[in-house]
């Protein structure tokens, strides 16, 4: 082989480089880089003399470097050609990189109720091999973890040790690691992949994986990911990113297995064998007409067990009602949590069936509206990076808390009216956060419960009054009697009934008025198009505290003064 041909690959990364470098530039070019995947593509491209030559060109440190790329099965061959005085260095090398007990011993927990040393974990390995420059040993840690796994530990390791251990990953499972990471860094993953590992890795996804990942992407890279698709395949991707991605269309995947209600059971067992697998989460089949106009659904349950000369139509449910395409994604939520389903037929509007939604895809919708309402609720993107760069942290987290800051000065501004009384008064200036305290409480109850409700589709214009009339009842009840022990704790601190009663009287209307506002402010934020969990907290505490401090003090300046 004559290192000094060009590279001719039809890599996309290489192709500007080929008329100027030869592989083993590349490759010390790559290395530089960081960009250790092509590293490896490249290596598979040179005879192991020239690795073994370029091994003994290198400085000590891009050596160490370049060996932690090459395969295990290609060592033995690099090293025979290794001069005897680099040899044992490398092979010494190797025999730490690949020693059994050190790899188990990060992968497997301790036995219980062992008094020895603790072990590490995953993470603590992980990073233990990047800090030593030990990049095989994290592909050996990464390779024996689920896809998942694998995803969870990148989101959890700071940017420059992520984009490391992401470069041990193989191309073959690339793919599905991304599927599991939240979208930021997902797309600035990808990114950092060549154009051709990323094709190849994520065409082995499923289409609506697939969907997913370039909605997250620039728009560029993602239209050159669906011309990188050819056929049936790239018609049913194109025709599933048309759709929102907070709908049917954008949760389904077109994977259904279509039968005619006219054949017999044994028929369609038939056609199954030849299929060899089927598509994952396949409870049922889809029945439809000539014109693939959705009828009904034929359970595996019921198929396996029937006679084989029964027909279709005898053994499917029609009351399996296909999901409208535009149908909202908390919708087909709901359905699957009423319903019960594994999997649903989702049709367009001419009732033609155009693909399916399985119950993986609900749960992780599920999951991720819960993430995103509790991070709404503090102002946070549930998709951003834990460890994104401080600036771009602080300026997203900024305008949340400038937001605070208006509500706080309405509060205070509400405490200055009434300045006076506070320094006649000096106990009320104690007393006043618990009032504001106890109103935030009660709201925040009732408006995590609205929300929730909302949600869910519990909470409806027909049945307002009587949540309303429920949670007054609890505020009366709660508040009477929180009130009193309040009262009587500022009685014997203070010595002065009159404060107890009005701490006592502002309490009780504080609680009532948290209650409306606690049921009221995700109804009108709702309606305005707005996402009560985003913004409902912060008008909620400003209501409370500007109530709670007007009524004591107030009431204070009123009766006590």
């Amino acid at each position: 082989m004559n290192d000094d041909n060009p590279d001719d690959s039809h890599d996309t990364a290489g192709k500007a480089e080929a008329p100027t470098r030869t592989l083993s530039e590349q490759v010390v070019k790559a290395l530089a880089d960081g960009r250790n995947k092509r590293v490896r593509k490249l290596l598979q491209r040179l005879h192991p003399a020239k690795i073994a030559a370029l091994l003994e060109r290198l400085d000590p440190e891009q050596r160490l470097a370049l060996w932690q790329q090459i395969h295990g099965a290609l060592e033995g061959r690099v090293l025979g050609h290794l001069s005897a005085e680099l040899r044992p260095a490398l092979a010494h090398e190797s025999h730490e990189d690949g020693t059994p007990e050190t790899d188990s011993a990060a992968a497997t927990p301790p036995p219980e109720g062992d008094g020895g040393a603790r072990q590490p974990s995953e993470l603590e390995a992980v990073r233990s091999a990047l800090d030593a420059g030990k990049l095989k040993r994290v592909a050996k840690l990464l390779h024996r973890m689920h896809p998942a796994k694998v995803a969870g530990l990148l989101e959890a390791l700071p940017p420059t040790e992520r984009s490391q251990a992401w470069s041990m990953v193989e191309t073959e499972r690339a793919g599905r690691v991304l599927s599991f990471l939240h979208d930021e860094i997902s797309a600035a993953l990808a990114q950092e992949l060549d154009l051709d590992d990323l094709i190849a890795a994520v065409q082995p996804l499923e289409l609506d994986d697939l969907v997913d990942l370039i909605q997250t992407l620039p728009a560029e890279l993602g239209s050159r990911l669906v011309l990188a698709t050819t056929g049936s395949r790239r018609e049913q991707l194109e025709s599933m990113l048309s759709y929102p991605e907070e709908s049917a269309g954008g949760l389904m995947n077109a994977d259904a297995i279509e039968v005619r209600a006219e054949v017999k059971a044994g028929t369609v067992l038939r056609y199954l064998r030849l299929l060899e697998t089927l598509p994952p989460q396949t409870d049922m089949l889809m029945v439809v007409d000539r014109k693939g106009h959705y009828q009904g659904a034929l359970r595996l349950s019921v198929l396996v067990t029937a006679s084989l000369d029964t027909h279709v139509a005898e053994l499917m449910q029609r009351d399996i009602a296909g999901i409208a395409v535009d149908t909202d994604s908390r919708e087909v939520a709901r359905q699957f949590q009423d319903l019960d389903l594994m999997s649903a037929p989702v049709v367009d509007g001419e009732g033609r069936l155009i693909g399916r939604i399985t119950v993986d895809d609900v749960i992780d919708l599920i999951r991720e509206d819960s993430d995103r309402t509790v991070m709404q609720m503090a102002g946070l993107d549930d998709e951003a990076d834990m460890f994104a760069p401080v600036l771009v942290s602080s300026r997203r987290r900024a305008v949340w808390l400038g937001i605070n800051l208006v509500t706080a000065f309405l509060a205070a501004w509400v405490i200055g009216q009434f300045q006076g009384t506070l320094e006649q008064l000096v106990a009320l200036a104690v007393l006043m956060p618990i009032v504001a305290s106890m109103g935030g409480i009660a709201g925040s109850q009732t408006l995590t419960l609205v929300i929730r409700g909302l949600a869910l589709g519990q909470v409806q214009k027909g049945n307002v009054r009587v949540l309303l009339n429920r949670e007054v009842g609890v505020a009366i009840l709660n508040g009477g009697l929180w009130a009193a022990v309040v009262a009587a704790l500022a009685v014997v601190w203070f010595g002065d009934w009159g404060i107890g009663g009005v701490i006592a009287a502002a309490i009780l209307l504080n609680m009532l008025c948290a209650a409306v506002a606690g049921l009221a402010i995700p109804l009108i934020l709702e309606r305005m198009g707005i996402d009560p969990a985003l913004a409902g907290s912060v008008i909620l505490t400003t209501v409370t505290d500007v109530v709670g401090f007007f009524a004591f003090l107030g009431l204070a300046t009123v009766l006590l003064l």
